[in-house]
């Protein structure tokens, strides 16, 4: 709940200053290679991060309103699910363009945009979960109405193979953050309190993300 949405946050806003369309991505990477692989590291392993986020809230809401915890829940996994398939695309095609050239990759990716894969059906998901999921966290009291119109903003963040960032990138996942950053404090400040050997377990996990990080930005 605090570094799901805060490394989606920071990934979008790495690359803010590039046009979204891929060619223009694909020559972002080119020119700045350490840069976008951050913002592209940082994007998909706050998505991954969220899936015990979402699957927590969705316990919360289900003690009021079941039906849409199941819902909700499940269509965002599924929209985590196809997101994280199009982050390997976005790898994909940067390694196009650092083995052979940035014009290859963007010929690439031009030709097979559109191709038919069966992670394709799961785009209505990525739309709707977010909204399903808010709508439950308000009708059960999980979340205040602006908190649950920040999580429903989610759904305006846009899918696809090697997307940039707009102000709209910047305002779904800072909603994002509005929602589940107060709600992951609590969950730390409830008893019982987490033990020594729990807290260490995820500094430990917290620095080796960090690591991995930087070290993918330096092999960039």
């Amino acid at each position: 709940m605090l570094l799901g949405p805060s490394l989606m946050l920071a990934g979008v806003t790495l690359r803010i200053q590039f046009h979204f369309f891929f060619p223009q991505q694909i020559a972002a990477f080119h020119e700045h290679p350490k840069l976008i692989v951050a913002s592209y590291s940082c994007f998909p392993a706050g998505n991954i991060l969220l899936w015990p986020a979402v699957i927590g809230l969705a316990e919360m809401i289900h003690v009021k309103k079941p039906g849409w915890a199941k819902w909700g829940g499940t269509l965002v996994l599924f929209g985590l699910f196809a997101r994280t398939f199009h982050a390997g695309i976005d790898h994909l095609a940067f390694q196009i363009a650092r083995v052979h050239n940035p014009e290859l990759a963007a010929r690439t990716v031009a030709s097979s945009y559109g191709a038919f894969h069966i992670v394709s059906t799961l785009t209505p998901a990525i739309l709707l979960g977010w909204i399903v999921l808010a709508i439950g966290a308000y009708l059960s009291d999980t979340l205040s109405l602006s908190r649950s119109i920040g999580l429903g903003l989610m759904s305006a963040l846009m899918s696809g193979v090697l997307k940039g960032s707009t102000w709209v990138s910047l305002v779904a996942t800072g909603g994002l953050c509005i929602a589940f950053c107060p709600l992951g404090i609590e969950f730390l400040l409830a008893e019982p309190r987490p033990t020594v050997r729990t807290a260490l377990g995820w500094a430990v996990l917290i620095a080796g993300l960090v690591g991995t990080l930087f070290l993918v930005g330096r092999l960039g």
